[in-house]
Order: C-alpha cells, then sequence, then structure tokens
C-alpha cells in the first residue's frame, strides 16, 4: 500500500489529503450537530403538556366568555364566536388521555377530559334552551355549566402545577446533561483539530521534505560545491523524477569537470614545457647578446668617438655618432618606462638623421607638433618602431622621392599622432590582419630595433584600456599609408626626460 502512495502523482496525494481532512471534520461535525438537534427537542419536549394545557384552559375560558355573550345578547356574532371555540375545546380535550392508571397525573387528565365532556353538553343545553325562550331552564342550566368550568379550570390549574414542577426538574437535569455535552462537543472539536492538523502537517512534511533536500542542495550547488550530497529519491512522484534528473544533471557535471580538469592540467603541463622552452631560448638569446656588446662599452666608445670628431673638426661626424649614442641609450633605457610625446618625436628626428647619414639624405622627413601636447605622456618605443615601418616597408625602394610627415594633433579628450608616408601602401586584407595581430612584418635583424607591430598595438591597447588605439589608413596601391595612434589627454601629465 505503501508503495502505491508513494507512486502517485503529487496532486492525487494533496487532493486526497485535503478531501480525507475535510471529510472527518465533516463527519465529526455532523454527529455533534445531531446531538445538539437531540437535546434541544428533549427540552423543548420537556414544556409541551404545559403549553397544551395552558392552551385548553384558554379554549375553556373563551367558550364560557361566548356562551355569557349570548346568552346576555343573543346576537349572531356572539352566536358564531360560541360555535366556534366550542369546536376548538372539544378538539383540544378529545387529545386528553382516558386510560386507567394509578398514576396522579393520568388520573387528573381523566377527570378533565369527562368533566370537558359534560361541560360541553351542559353548554349546549343551556344555549338551546336560550334559544327556545326558555329562561328558567337556561338558567339552572348556565350554573351548572359555570360550576363545572370551575372544577375544571381548577383541575387545570393543579395539573399545571403538578406538571410544571415536574418538568422544572426534568428540564434542569436536561439543563445539566447540555452543559456537560456543550463541554463534550468543545473537548470533541479540539481533539479533532489538533488531530487534523497534526496529519496535514505530517503527510505536508512527507510531501514537502524531497523538495527541501532538492532546494538544499541546489542552493550548494549555486555556492559552488559541486561535491554537494546528492538527494535521496524518497518517492517516485514529480518531486522523485525532479530529483532523478537533478542527480543525473550533476554527475554528468561532475565528470564533465573531471575531464575538462584532465584535460587542462595536461595542457598546462605542455605550455609550462613550452614556457620553459621559451625561457631557456630566450635566456640563451640574451645571453648571446650580452656577450657580444656591453651597452655602457657601446656608449663609452660612442662618446669617445664623437669626442675625437669634434677634437678634429669634424662636427658631422660628431653630430652623428652623438646622435647615434643618444639613440641606443633610449633604447635600452625607455622601452617599459612611461615618457613624454616630445621624448618619442625627439627619438624619431635622431633615427631619421642616422637613416639619413646612411643612406645620403633620401629620406624627406616633416615634423608637425603642438608644442601645447609634447608633455602628455604615453608608453616608450612607440613612433620609432611605427617610422621604422614606414620606412622598410614604404619608401625604402623609392629612392629620394620617399617622404615621411609626423604629426601631432588633439580632437577632444585624446591625443592623435599621425605617421604618413607616401610608399607604396597596404591591402585592406594586410591591414585587417595587422590590427588583428594575425600577421608580422618580417623584419631585417640588421635595421630593426625588434620590436614588431604587434607589439607596439598591444602596449598602447594595455596603456589606453581600450582597442580602439591605433588606425591604419591606404587610400590604394602606391597612395601611401597612414598609422594614426591615440591616447588619452592629460594637461597635467609631466615629462619624462631621458
Amino acid at each position: 500500500m505503501s508503495k502505491k502512495i508513494k507512486s502517485r502523482s503529487l496532486w492525487v496525494k494533496v487532493s486526497g489529503m485535503f478531501i480525507i481532512a475535510n471529510l472527518f471534520i465533516f463527519i465529526v461535525d455532523l454527529m455533534l450537530l445531531a446531538g445538539v438537534n437531540r437535546m434541544f427537542t428533549e427540552m423543548e419536549e420537556t414544556y409541551r403538556e404545559n403549553r397544551q394545557l395552558n392552551e385548553l384552559s384558554n379554549a375553556l375560558d373563551s367558550v364560557q366568555r361566548s356562551m355569557t355573550e349570548y346568552l346576555d345578547s343573543k346576537s349572531t356574532d356572539s352566536l358564531s364566536d360560541y360555535y366556534l371555540s366550542e369546536q376548538k375545546y372539544a378538539e383540544l380535550a378529545g387529545g386528553l388521555d382516558k386510560k386507567v392508571s394509578n398514576r396522579a397525573y393520568d388520573r387528573m387528565e381523566r377527570n378533565i377530559a369527562y368533566l370537558s365532556e359534560a361541560y360541553l353538553s351542559e353548554v349546549a343545553l343551556t344555549i338551546e334552551s336560550k334559544r327556545g325562550r326558555n329562561v328558567e331552564r337556561y338558567r339552572v342550566q348556565y350554573e351548572e355549566a359555570t360550576k363545572l368550568h370551575g372544577y375544571i379550570k381548577e383541575y387545570i390549574r393543579s395539573l399545571n402545577e403538578e406538571r410544571f414542577a415536574s418538568n422544572s426538574e426534568r428540564y434542569s437535569i436536561l439543563s445539566v446533561n447540555f452543559r456537560k455535552f456543550e463541554f463534550f462537543a468543545g473537548i470533541v472539536m479540539l481533539v479533532v483539530f489538533f488531530t487534523s492538523a497534526f496529519i496535514i502537517i505530517h503527510i505536508t512534511r512527507m510531501l514537502i521534505y524531497p523538495l527541501q533536500a532538492l532546494a538544499k542542495s541546489a542552493d550548494e550547488v549555486a555556492s559552488g560545491n559541486l561535491d554537494a550530497k546528492l538527494p535521496e529519491i524518497v518517492n517516485n512522484d514529480e518531486t522523485g523524477r525532479l530529483t532523478a534528473v537533478f542527480a543525473k544533471m550533476m554527475i554528468s557535471i561532475r565528470e564533465y569537470i573531471e575531464k575538462q580538469r584532465v584535460s587542462m592540467e595536461k595542457e598546462r603541463q605542455m605550455q609550462e614545457k613550452e614556457l620553459m622552452m621559451e625561457t631557456h631560448l630566450k635566456d640563451a638569446q640574451l645571453k648571446y647578446l650580452q656577450a657580444q656588446i656591453n651597452p655602457h662599452f657601446l656608449f663609452n666608445t660612442l662618446n669617445a668617438g664623437a669626442q675625437l670628431a669634434m677634437m678634429e673638426g669634424a662636427d658631422r661626424t660628431y653630430e652623428y655618432v652623438q646622435t647615434v649614442a643618444d639613440f641606443f641609450r633610449y633604447n635600452v633605457r625607455k622601452q617599459d618606462e612611461l615618457v613624454s610625446i616630445e621624448n618619442e618625436v625627439d627619438l624619431v628626428d635622431n633615427y631619421i638623421r642616422i637613416l639619413n647619414v646612411r643612406f645620403s639624405g633620401d629620406i624627406h622627413y616633416e615634423s608637425q607638433t603642438d608644442e601645447r601636447l609634447m608633455k602628455v605622456k604615453m608608453p616608450g618605443m612607440i613612433l620609432q618602431p611605427i617610422v621604422e615601418n614606414a620606412v622598410n616597408h614604404g619608401i625604402r625602394e623609392m629612392g629620394n622621392k620617399g617622404r615621411i610627415v609626423l604629426r601631432v594633433y588633439r580632437d577632444g579628450e585624446r591625443v592623435y599622432i599621425s605617421v604618413k608616408d607616401n610608399g607604396k601602401g597596404m591591402t585592406p586584407e594586410d591591414i585587417e590582419k595587422l590590427l588583428g595581430g594575425e600577421w608580422k612584418y618580417e623584419e631585417k635583424k640588421g635595421d630593426s630595433n625588434g620590436i614588431g607591430m604587434d607589439n607596439v598595438i598591444a602596449r598602447l591597447r594595455l596603456f589606453s584600456g581600450r582597442d580602439d588605439v591605433i588606425d591604419i589608413k591606404c587610400e590604394g596601391e602606391d597612395k601611401g599609408t597612414e598609422v594614426i595612434i591615440n591616447i588619452p589627454y592629460d594637461k597635467d601629465s609631466p615629462s619624462e626626460e631621458g
């Protein structure tokens, strides 16, 4: 039976619980109502006989009164009243019990019945004598009827008092019993209430418990505890099926997470190996470069050459060597520092001077800057790699026709720096790949500082906190390329002198 109940749907269980509880209360109410009705019926019956005797006495007085009125007036209305009252009293008197009994009540009731018959007979004779105008006779009969009326009234009064006394005692007993019944009914109602409440709470708890267990497990999972204990499947109803689905889902999630963990662990190990290999490779390259040249030795050597050129009066040679020394010093010190736009523009000027010495002044360079913006800060080593790309991939093959224009201007809260050349340009596909980090120029190591455009774009985006920090424009083949970067405007930015 228990298995059948557990397999029922939640709707059937709740409906059944409601129907059974209300049916139980309804049956108890019917029983109590029947008891109350029975008690009231008995109490109503207690004084029924007294009411009948009072009614009989009133009917007797009505007959006597209507007879007297007729005798006095001999009117049709009074005669009509007599017949009506006589008929009513005859009916009431006919209901009296005439059985022979030793009880005083029965004897008195039987005497009233017989006296009533004699009285009605005497009254009828009196009326007939009056109508026959037999004065002497109806007076004698009227006196006899009046005597009988007095006897009957006395019997009715005595019987009424006897019955009232007896009924009062009975009524007291019924009242006590009624109070006991009220107390008993109150106890029964309390028992029914608490029993119904206990049953409903118990059954409701049985129905809600699986949902509470499921909610508790779901809360733990929502808090991040995927190892929470799965709820037990108690019933085969909707809650049981929901619990089963939840358990199945959690098992699947745990299996999926375990697979992902194993996969990520393998991937992490592979990345660690690759990172270790890359670290060793960079360390080897760094040691190789350090072994080739010492920066301080290089600076000291270039400074010594510049002093020698100055002493010999070779001003152009002095200026060139000094420019190369400043260029390398900036490369070593400024790559990871914030600098001013002025520092970056000076580096580009030095870089162009070095190239023009190497290529006999083939590069035409123009700088258009707003001096009010020269102190704004930006990442170091940004402009020189852009100009370097413009030279190597834009105008190198153009001889003395190559031209580069660098502009610094402000628009709103952004500072824009444009590097524009008149070289061979870029295709839209190459521009898209470059901005997306999917393609790099192949740098000739002898002419490059080792900082590619992907590095420049990444550092600009990191500095500004947004992606739209660089734009590349080209109107077509052999129409040149313009690279425009934008950085936040901060008028209070101090410059980085180096």
